[in-house]
């Protein structure tokens, strides 16, 4: 049931150990196997390796697989050490001796470097397309609430006046900053490995390029030591990248659960999108948006861990790999969900009225009044200290009538400019 299996029992305490929770694991990516699989049996037949009558039965059995995964009932037993070594199986009881050969002129090593390969770049295009979805979002709530005021704050202290729209359009631009760096990691990841082989190509004459091409990658790793080494590094890039969308999705979501709080009172959410307490029945917890920030911030600790995973290894390929792909591939799932929640959630969101006559937003306004007295003549730091001296003798009357105008403030938000600022 090994692919590396010479008749030779495994203790199993280690075969225990060093297979962890692959099975479970390996199910995320078994379509991506039979795509490569695929990819590569096509080129094995164009080289003279196998024929046409064996490529159309590897195909055959093959389809037979994917449609298994399709409908949820392909299952990777215990008695099997990973997704390859199931799939092999299947094909050689069902093709005798053809299903033998779909492993010639390949190693594990990169079989299961393709097949993430192809997981990372599909679902880092849905994570990317989720991004755009909950962009417009923000965007939509920003145009509706542009004229809503809002105070601003500095070390969580009022400071000078804002708006909800500002405020939405802020996490929207920030998300295009996330994008660049998904970008980069689809960029990354869009390059084929197959043919590396266990680190260090093969003897076979086999055409990369084909494979290259049956597999829709952009390019190839050439260089068959690098396809290797692009293990860890692949993953540390698409860690960063996560991290940087959760960073700001964590801090969004600590923003909403300020201002959704009594003391801030800015914004508000249908009962049915909050929790209760046990004791207190005036509870309405915003637990969706403290569970994730929680995530999104367990999610930015990933970086961390694929660098030290890999930091110090040689080239070549160590069995350290193994362990990237639990967390990488339960991050990438965890953050499709929290931009498909976070988008539900936000567009119910209560915006309501607040009033900036309020006593404790009096000092909003100083900067502006500051402004209008140096507009009027009088030099900056005069204007300031006059403004200051008013606040500390306490004779300062706030005067709300100041215009923000210049781009990207609160009466001109650029939301088109944003808009079509996203990458297309």
């Amino acid at each position: 049931m090994k692919l590396w299996d010479k008749g030779i029992s495994i203790d199993k305490k280690i075969e225990q150990f060093t297979v962890g929770n692959d099975r479970e694991i390996d199910l995320h990516i078994a379509k991506y196997d039979v795509q490569a699989s695929l990819a590569h049996a096509i080129m094995l037949e164009s080289i003279g390796i196998i024929s046409s009558e064996e490529l159309l039965q590897l195909k055959t059995g093959l389809n037979a697989i994917a449609k298994t995964i399709e409908n949820g009932t392909f299952v990777i037993e215990a008695s099997f050490e990973d997704v390859h070594s199931k799939m092999e199986y299947e094909l050689t009881k069902t093709l005798g001796d053809v299903g033998k050969k779909i492993h010639t002129a390949r190693s594990r090593n990169d079989q299961v470097l393709v097949a993430l390969q192809l997981y990372y770049k599909e679902n880092l295009k849905e994570i990317n397309d989720k991004t755009k979805t909950f962009f417009d979002t923000l965007l939509g709530l920003a145009e509706t609430h542009k004229n809503a005021l809002l105070p601003g704050y500095t070390h969580l202290q009022v400071a000078m006046p804002s708006s909800f729209g500002l405020w939405f359009s802020a996490y929207a631009e920030v998300l295009i900053d996330d994008v660049y760096l998904l970008n980069a990691a689809i960029k990354t990841v869009d390059q084929n490995p197959l043919g590396s082989a266990a680190g260090y190509g093969s003897s076979f004459p086999i055409d990369r390029e084909l494979t290259t091409k049956e597999l829709g990658f952009s390019t190839l790793k050439y260089n068959v030591v690098a396809a290797q080494m692009s293990r860890g590094k692949s993953e540390r890039t698409i860690a960063l990248a996560l991290g940087s969308v959760c960073n700001t999705l964590a801090r969004f979501a600590m923003d909403i659960c300020v201002y959704n709080s009594q003391n801030f009172g800015f914004i508000a959410f249908p009962d049915e999108l909050t929790t209760g307490s046990s004791i207190m029945p005036h509870k309405k917890n915003p637990d969706v948006f403290e569970l994730i920030r929680g995530k999104a911030n367990k999610i930015q600790a990933l970086h961390t861990e694929m660098v030290l995973i890999t930091n110090n290894l040689p080239s070549g390929y160590h069995r350290d790999f193994q362990l990237l792909k639990e967390n990488i591939i339960a991050a990438i799932e965890d953050v499709k969900d929290l931009l498909d929640i976070f988008n539900y959630a936000i567009q119910q969101v209560i915006v309501k009225h607040v009033d900036l006559n309020d006593a404790k937003y009096q000092y909003l306004f100083t900067v502006d009044n500051i402004n209008t007295l140096v507009v009027d003549g009088m030099p900056f730091r005069e204007a300031y200290q006059k403004i200051g001296g008013e606040v500390e003798n306490g004779t300062y009357k706030p005067d709300t009538s100041k215009q923000h105008t210049h781009v990207g403030s609160i009466g001109n938000l650029c939301l088109k400019n944003i808009s079509d600022k996203y990458p297309k």
